[in-house]
């Protein structure tokens, strides 16, 4: 016996508006799942403080958690390609720095303006939540945590959330603190990140050991 070959035939006018229906309804169903889930993340946000990386915040992956956060100069947020000044006291990166770093920093930038140097701020205090943005940022860019932990600190042991590390950003001031800021108890802290000084010392004193990174 041969088989008899069956075709769909094509739909009849009759068809195709419930099959629409069906569309509409499955389209409504997608949003209404996406609407609970953004409601779901702002429940959840709103336990952790509405600080994603803190709290039950921890719980999101970090490519949710740094999509979801947007640092802001509150939190310290400097755009490195618009650095700011130490004297900007209305800055939080600024106002929120220990206040001996902050007056040594200030004392040794005197004396490097007299050598033609000024100092570029690209990084100074952070909040917690800012600081683990950076860290979920590295981690979801460079793929490793280990990797991104050789240059982002976590919140817990940032020396920037506890307001004792600026960063510089140019280069020729950099290298004039690495030479001169021990003069002030500036000193570079790790090896891979010239940019990053702490007081580390007392006024001419000798700077400690650097540690390797991050992770030291």
């Amino acid at each position: 016996m041969s088989a008899r070959i069956l075709t769909p035939s094509a739909p009849s006018s009759a068809v195709r508006p419930a099959a629409s229906r069906r569309r509409r309804r499955a389209v409504a169903l997608v949003a209404s799942v996406t609407a609970a889930a953004v409601v779901a993340t702002g429940i959840v946000l709103s336990l952790a403080g509405s600080a994603p990386g803190a709290g039950i915040g921890r719980l999101l992956p970090p490519e949710l958690r740094t999509a979801l956060f947007d640092p802001t100069t509150a939190d310290g947020f400097v755009d490195e390609f618009e650095p700011i000044s130490l004297a900007d006291d209305a800055h939080p990166a600024i106002s929120g720095l220990d206040d001996a770093l902050r007056t040594a920093m200030r004392s040794a930038e005197d004396a490097a303006a007299r050598d033609g140097i000024r100092f570029a701020v690209t990084g100074g205090w952070r909040s917690r939540e800012y600081q683990q943005w950076l860290l979920d940022t590295r981690i979801a860019e460079w793929g490793s945590e280990a990797a991104a932990r050789e240059f982002v600190a976590t919140p817990d042991s940032s020396r920037h959330v506890t307001g004792d590390a600026v960063d510089i950003g140019s280069v020729d001031a950099q290298y004039w603190l690495i030479e001169h800021g021990w003069q002030w108890g500036i000193c570079q802290t790790y090896a891979n990140e010239p940019w990053h000084f702490e007081l580390a010392t007392a006024p001419g004193g000798v700077c400690p050991e650097m540690r390797l990174d991050a992770t030291g």
